[in-house]
């Protein structure tokens, strides 16, 4: 049976590919808007070697469609288009204001909530 929820503990981890097939990273977390209770972005951990010196990338949540093949996330971006993308250190977390929010949807060519 096929269910249409899942626990946020489930989704951490999870790999995420691109288009082509290409391993891109795994999620690391997600932050949900307080208000509406929607997920607004996944945390993509990219980069780095052997997890040393990965770097977080924001990709609004609706950008990321689950395939069941693939057992992770399917996403139309590439490698390149990470490399100039928002992120963040793993100790350095942004602060999630609308703002920033906007930056991150436009750097992907998604409209702001």
């Amino acid at each position: 049976m096929n269910y249409p929820t899942i626990s946020s503990s489930k989704v951490e981890g999870t790999t995420v590919y691109n288009l082509q097939g290409d391993k891109l990273g795994s999620i690391d977390d997600l932050v949900i808007d307080k208000r509406s209770g929607q997920v607004r972005y996944a945390a993509l951990e990219f980069g780095g070697f052997l997890g040393m010196g990965t770097d977080r990338y924001p990709l609004p949540w609706n950008m990321l469609k689950y395939d069941t093949d693939k057992d992770g996330y399917v996403v139309n971006i590439d490698k390149r288009q990470l490399e100039g993308a928002p992120r963040y250190t793993e100790d350095e977390a942004p602060t999630y204001s609308d703002d920033y929010g906007r930056k991150v949807y436009d750097y992907y060519g998604f409209p702001w909530l």
